[in-house]
């Protein structure tokens, strides 16, 4: 059976979108987070806030290209952008850092700086 992509409309037009900016500022971040989002949804990166919390540094903006789950806490002023965020990491992510959405992210940093993927 042939592999159609992802069914969700809003996940096709994200991945659209970060191939056309990807292409634009000629950036290969894009184009990697919107390879990870283009994954069959089984194997779409899902992060628990713990191992982000291990692995980004104060001040850093990490991008998942999957879910983030609520497991663990954040101890450190961090910005976690995301295709989808379960409601309970997000209230644990907006205590002490910030939540955003990765349409949010591509348009308020399009060249990508200071970005970091996270995902295992």
């Amino acid at each position: 059976m042939k592999r159609t992509g992802p069914s969700n409309i809003v996940l096709r037009e994200l991945i659209k979108e970060l191939n056309k900016l990807s292409s634009k500022q000629k950036i290969n971040l894009w184009k990697r987070v919107a390879k990870d989002l283009n994954r069959p949804s089984r194997i779409r990166r899902k992060v628990n806030l713990y191992k982000i919390n291990e692995n980004a540094k104060e001040n850093e903006t990490v991008i998942v290209p999957g879910k983030v789950l609520a497991t663990g806490d954040i101890n450190k002023k961090i910005t976690i952008s995301a295709f989808d965020f379960s409601e309970r990491a997000k209230e644990k992510i907006n205590q002490k850092g910030k939540a955003i959405s990765i349409q949010e992210l591509m348009k308020s940093n399009p060249k990508g700086n200071k970005v970091r993927i996270l995902g295992w």
